[in-house]
Formats: structure tokens, C-alpha cells, sequence
């Protein structure tokens, strides 16, 4: 095995620009795959129907992302603290009851999805317009839903086994055959929404392989038969400390349903009607998504060295990272910010605006996605330093803060979202982000503040 001392001696500059960097590109990468679909799909003939489409499967997605993090993203601060305190004899234990319980939670989503069948799409936000499609991609990308969930768990447990540039590569591979498959199969095969899910489903499975793969080069613990044996000491362990993550995600299909729903219900009673706000909508999380999974990916890849060093009782060191990881967090926020606010244009007709959808007037979908991106995104860089405060408590410990923290924006924007339409309609959906934003960095600073100081007294 592998000694990690080196996470407790070498700058903590260093160590963040190694562990932080295939990190976040890994969560970008993996990120693509729904991205790329969508550009794809938004620019063939199925036009912005198809993004609606999609739009609607995202949250059954992101569930299942959800609990891949709950388990992995569990098992990746539990390794870290157990090596920090010299407890590494049964981390093996720890990584098969994670694997384990990835695997089972994905197979009860796709029961759930296939038994509920279009009900489901209906109630996340589907129309009669786009649902025929959205259940010809989302019966396809269903099936994959295990073996993808093991795949994300096993990606955090490798980054936390100080092989982040093999996690990367993994899930590297997985999204340059999507991209490289949707073309072939939408364009060349023609089949259309479907012959995305099937470049998705085969990029995962290949990121699959290889994460298992790593199992047998693995440095910090040795998986064998008896690893996938429930412990249920270690389970309740990692779960707690996963809680953040899949909390967060929860949130994140909580929100995604509410303004789904939202776009859909005021839209009708405007000038752009139902599918032009869902269409929009759906391209703006998709950048949201981006940014959002380059913060957790600075947070996420410094949780291996923050969870070394607190369980080494190494305080100052830890100070030093939350520093790091904020500047990182608020630099490149900021970047990303002027970016939506100069080009949404741009950005926007990436995803097609309007494809081969005949009765969509191209201008007034822009008239629409221009203004709400710019307000949805506006206070971005609040939402990321929430969200990345949330992830150093769960680093350290602290998840009965962390848990908290990590899902109040979430609810806050699903309160602003169902008052502000009230008075603004279909814009008022888009009005409730910012201020959500700005709401929960005023909630979340007085508690980091609390924890710098007791930091501190250590």
C-alpha cells in the first residue's frame, strides 16, 4: 500500500493543483455526456423539443447521480480520514458496501422509472408535444443505470485514492466515444433522440470497465470477495458523511421539477407558450451544470487532502486549503459570470434555436433564453461558494452542518420560484434564482465564520 503522508507535508498549492484539476474535469467530462446529447439533438430535425425532452429525464438522472455521490462521495471522505488517523485496515470493507449500494439504489430507480413509465415524464415536466420523445431516450438511458452508478461511485473513491488522473481518464474515454457516437448514430443511423441514448449508454459502460479495472491496481486498500459483504457499522459511516452530496442533488431534481413545471404552467399564459421557457430552461441548466460542477470539482478534489489533514489534526494546513478552494471558486465564477452576461447569444444557439421544428419562431425562443439566462445566472457565484462550503464541512466531519447547508439554496429557490411569478410571470421563474443566491451566501457565511474560528482554537 501506498503511503500518504506526503498529503500532510507537501504545499498545500501543490497539492490542491494535483488533486482539484483532473477533478474537475472529470465532473465536466462526465457532465458532457447530457450536454453533448443536447446539442446534438437541439440541432436535428427534432429541434428544441428534443432539448425539452431531455430536459424532462434530467432529474431521473441526476437521482441516480445523486446516490453514486451518497455512497462514493461517502466512501471517498471516509478513506481519506481513516488514512489521516492511521485507521486503514478496512477501507476495502468500506469501498464494497459503497459499490454495493450504488448498484442497488440504480436498479430501484429503474424499477421505479420503467413501472411509473410516462406518468413519470408527465410529472417532471412533460408535454404532449415533447413526451413521445422523452420516452424514447429515457427507456434507452434507464437500463444503464446501475453499472453508471457504480462507475461514479468508484471515480470519487479513486480520486480519494490519490488517482485522480486515472478517474479522469476513465471518464475521458467514456465521453469522447459520446461525442464521437452521437453524430453517427442521430445523423448517419438516423435515429434521431434515440441513437443519443445510445452513445451515452456506451460511453458509460466503457468508463465502467476501466474504473473496475483500477480495482486491481488500487493503492491504499486491496478489494476482495468478502469487501461487498454489508458491514453495517462502516454503511451508516459513509452515508453520513455522503449525505451532503446526495442531498444536493436531490435539491438539484427538487428545483429542476418545480421550474419545470413552473416554465411550463405561466409560459402557457404568455406570448412564448409551454415548450419555448421549458426548452430554454433546460439549456440554462446545462451551463449551470458546468459551472456548478467546476466548484464541486475544486472541493471535491481537495477532500482527500482537507480529510487527511483534519484527521492528522494538522488545523492550519486545512485553513490554508478552505483559503484556496474559495479564491479558486470565486476567480472562476466570476469568469464564467461575464461570460453568460456578454455572450448568451452565443451560448444559447449552441443548442440549436429551433432545428427543424416548424412552429417554433426562432426569434422569440431567443427573446426568451437571452433575458433568463442572464438573470437564472447572475448570482452564480454565490451559489458556488455556498455549495463549496457545504462540501469542506462534509471534508472535515461536520455533516450535521454540511447537510443543511448543502440543500438550503435549493429550498430557498423553490420558495422565491412559486412567490416572485406571482407578480412577474413566466420571468418571475428565472427572478427567484438570483435572489435565492444572495439569501443563502447571507445564511452560510456567519456559520463559516464559526467554523474558521474554531479551526483556529485547535
Amino acid at each position: 500500500m501506498e503511503n500518504s503522508d506526503y498529503l500532510g507535508k507537501e504545499k498545500v498549492g501543490k497539492l490542491l493543483v494535483k488533486f482539484a484539476v483532473p477533478c474537475i474535469l472529470s465532473l465536466i467530462i462526465s457532465c458532457l455526456y447530457n450536454i453533448v446529447d443536447q446539442i446534438f439533438v437541439g440541432n436535428s430535425k427534432v429541434g428544441y423539443l428534443g432539448n425539452a425532452a431531455t430536459g424532462v429525464i434530467f432529474p431521473v438522472t441526476v437521482v441516480g447521480w445523486g446516490l453514486s455521490l451518497f455512497f462514493g462521495d461517502g466512501a471517498a471522505a471516509w478513506l481519506s480520514m481513516s488514512l489521516g488517523e492511521g485507521k486503514g485496515e478496512k477501507i476495502h470493507r468500506g469501498v464494497g458496501n459503497a459499490m454495493l449500494a450504488s448498484f442497488l439504489s440504480g436498479s430501484a430507480v429503474i424499477l421505479v422509472a420503467y413501472l411509473w413509465g410516462d406518468g413519470l415524464l408527465m410529472l417532471l415536466g412533460g408535454t404532449q408535444a415533447n413526451i413521445s420523445l422523452a420516452h424514447d431516450y429515457g427507456v434507452i438511458i434507464y437500463a444503464m443505470m446501475p453499472l453508471a452508478l457504480v462507475q461514479n461511485c468508484l471515480a470519487a473513491i479513486i480520486r480519494a485514492d490519490s488517482a485522480p488522473g486515472y478517474a479522469m481518464f476513465a471518464m475521458t474515454v467514456g465521453a469522447v466515444l459520446n461525442i464521437i457516437g452521437d453524430p453517427i448514430a442521430i445523423y448517419a443511423l438516423d435515429l434521431g433522440i434515440q441513437g443519443a441514448a445510445y452513445a451515452t449508454i456506451i460511453g458509460q459502460f466503457v468508463s465502467f470497465v476501466i474504473c473496475v479495472c483500477y480495482l486491481l491496481r488500487s493503492k491504499t486498500f486491496k478489494i476482495q470477495w468478502k469487501s461487498f459483504i454489508p458491514d453495517f457499522k462502516i454503511l451508516p459511516k459513509i452515508m453520513a458523511l455522503g449525505a451532503s452530496s446526495f442531498l444536493t442533488q436531490l435539491c438539484i431534481v427538487a428545483t429542476t421539477i418545480v421550474n419545470n413545471v413552473l416554465f411550463v404552467r405561466y409560459g402557457m399564459a404568455s406570448e412564448f407558450g409551454a415548450d419555448i421557457p421549458l426548452a430554454a430552461f433546460v439549456v440554462i441548466m446545462k451551463l449551470f451544470q458546468i459551472v456548478l460542477n467546476v466548484a464541486i470539482g475544486i472541493a471535491a478534489g481537495a477532500q482527500p487532502i482537507v480529510g487527511y489533514n483534519y484527521g492528522a489534526k494538522q488545523y492550519g494546513r486545512v485553513k490554508r486549503l478552505l483559503k484556496l478552494i474559495l479564491l479558486w471558486t470565486a476567480g472562476i465564477c466570476l469568469l464564467f459570470t461575464v461570460l453568460f452576461e456578454a455572450l448568451p447569444r452565443v451560448l444559447i444557439a449552441m443548442f440549436g434555436a429551433g432545428g427543424g421544428a416548424e412552429d417554433l419562431d426562432a426569434e422569440l425562443y431567443m427573446q426568451f433564453a437571452i433575458p433568463c439566462l442572464r438573470i437564472y445566472l447572475m448570482f452564480i457565484v454565490f451559489t458556488c461558494l455556498q455549495k463549496v462550503c457545504a462540501i469542506f464541512l462534509q471534508s472535515i466531519g461536520y455533516a450535521k452542518l454540511a447537510a443543511p447547508l448543502s440543500f438550503l439554496r435549493d429550498i430557498l429557490l423553490i420558495v422565491f420560484a412559486f412567490l416572485v411569478p406571482l407578480g412577474l410571470g413566466v420571468m418571475g421563474v428565472a427572478w427567484a434564482a438570483p435572489i435565492a443566491d444572495a439569501a443563502a451566501i447571507l445564511i452560510t457565511l456567519p456559520v463559516m465564520i464559526w467554523v474558521w474560528k474554531k479551526l483556529g482554537s485547535k
